[in-house]
């Protein structure tokens, strides 16, 4: 095992850089465009019931599901920062008991999440934005979905911890393949059994558990970190370098959650259309942002490696390339996306109301898309190398610190126009404070960087020895 993680470090320390991150890349941005793909998948075969309640619902639960994907991103990331650095150490043994850790830790964060949403499963439906007509299709949603929380939460740590090993490819057959099965399941449950949105449901965490497996036999090749429960570390320190590698990734998908939420609230007065055309809305942009988002993914193990091992011009240098790539990819996408905003919304929802709320909103949005390049790589290149103030800050920024008060205040300024509007006003105040706060970060990598408990050893750590 040692000797493929020796290769693996030459390979992530001294390939050139923009080969590297675009072979690493292209796995990440597959996973994410079928990820996007099937999330979208949903909501194309709900609207097919010819329901804007069903719709609705998938939409409203949609702000859930973003809570179990940050509690997964939590742990993924935060144990999978870690492990690039200390691989890009050569520390092994550091590297497999946070695997371990993490693993575990989210299987028991996702149980807590099913066993509480089961208890309090209509207050929580009506608290996620649901109206009297929508909630018991929300209702019949939510059942379900909360029973697949602890593996798709630990699927993504085990898809983040093979990215951050330098393995995207086995991440992206484990996330592809349940991807796949879900676009087939939907049709199938929904109408071949007449289940509707529990039928939706049903699919999702299905093929969420199809990836769970596929991503733990994954960690069992190509010299990846095994995970062992014998590796579980209960200790303060594991928890602490957890907290600060993943808490961006908490707060960006936490607060996306959160603001999906305050999105449905402020919509419920416009009625069930608004809530579907916005929900809508956010998996159109969703798909458009992934190819941007894995091409970042691509990144962040070459980032973590070279970081780990004081190659800052390497991680300069793919930073650079990321960003100058990602713009001219949004660019194009913000183009097509505001040519054709009527025909994407009515794949959908065939509405004549939810298609004129929702093409307004999805133009708007693509005025500012373009910004997200920055943003995004900003926040992926700071949560890699430990920088967790600025990591947390940037990804708190456009779905929370701006969003959520801007949703409110626009709203009741300029009513259904300020909904619609409020996504790309956040875009431009997030840029504005991300220029800055990269470009310090970038400046300081000149010099040793500062040492913090996340980018610590644990104390008696060492290497792995020449066994499985």
């Amino acid at each position: 095992m040692e000797d493929k993680q020796e290769q693996k470090f030459h390979l992530m320390t001294e390939a050139p850089v923009k080969t590297l991150i675009l072979k690493l890349a292209v796995p990440c941005i597959v996973s994410m465009l079928v990820t996007a793909f099937y999330n979208m998948a949903d909501t194309f075969f709900v609207g097919m019931l010819k329901s804007n309640s069903a719709t609705g619902a998938v939409g409203v639960v949609f702000s859930l599901m973003a809570i179990i994907q940050a509690v997964g991103f939590f742990f993924g990331h935060g144990s999978g920062n870690y492990i690039s650095r200390e691989l890009g150490r050569q520390n092994y043994q550091a590297a497999s008991d946070m695997a371990a850790t993490g693993f575990f830790y989210a299987i028991a964060a996702g149980s807590l999440i099913c066993v509480l949403g089961q208890l309090f499963l209509e207050p929580l439906a009506i608290f996620l934005g649901s109206t009297e007509t929508i909630l018991p299709y929300a209702k019949d949603y939510l059942r379900i979905i909360l029973l697949g929380a602890p593996w798709m939460t630990s699927s993504l740590v085990l898809n983040n911890q093979l990215r951050y090993q330098g393995s995207a490819a086995y991440a992206m057959v484990g996330i592809t393949s349940g991807a796949v099965l879900n676009i087939a399941l939907d049709p199938l449950l929904i109408f071949g059994f007449h289940m509707g949105v529990s039928g939706a449901a049903l699919a999702t965490i299905v093929s969420q558990f199809v990836s769970f497996c596929l991503l733990l036999i994954g960690c069992t090749r190509g010299g990846n970190l095994r995970i062992r429960i014998s590796n579980v570390k209960v200790k303060w320190f594991y928890f602490r370098t957890i907290i600060q590698g993943g808490l961006p990734s908490l707060a960006r998908q936490g607060l996306a959650s959160v603001a999906t939420i305050c999105l449905n609230q402020v919509a419920r007065p416009y009625g069930d259309a608004a809530i579907a055309a916005m929900g809508i809305v956010q998996r159109i942009m969703m798909f458009g942002a992934s190819a941007m988002i894995g091409f970042g993914q691509g990144f962040q193990p070459v980032c973590g490696f070279n970081y780990g091992a004081k190659l800052y011009d390497r991680v300069k240098q793919g930073f650079w390339f990321c960003v100058k790539s990602s713009t001219v990819l949004l660019l194009a996408v913000s183009v097509l996306g505001f040519a054709f905003a009527p025909g994407l919304v009515s794949l959908f929802r065939d509405d004549p109301q939810v298609i004129a709320i929702g093409a307004t909103a999805l133009r708007l949005q693509c005025v500012t898309f373009v910004f997200q390049s920055w943003i995004v790589m900003s926040n992926m290149m700071c949560q890699t190398i430990g920088r967790t103030v600025p990591a947390t800050f940037l990804a708190m920024a456009r779905q929370g610190i701006f969003f959520i008060p801007l949703v409110w205040v626009l709203t009741s300024a300029f009513g259904l126009l300020g909904l619609q509007m409020t996504q790309a006003v956040s875009d431009v105040l997030t840029l504005i404070c991300a220029v800055p706060i990269q470009l310090k970060v970038l400046g300081e990598m000149k010099v040793n960087p500062p040492v913090t408990a996340g980018s610590a050893t644990e104390p008696g750590a060492r290497r792995l020895s020449h066994r499985d």
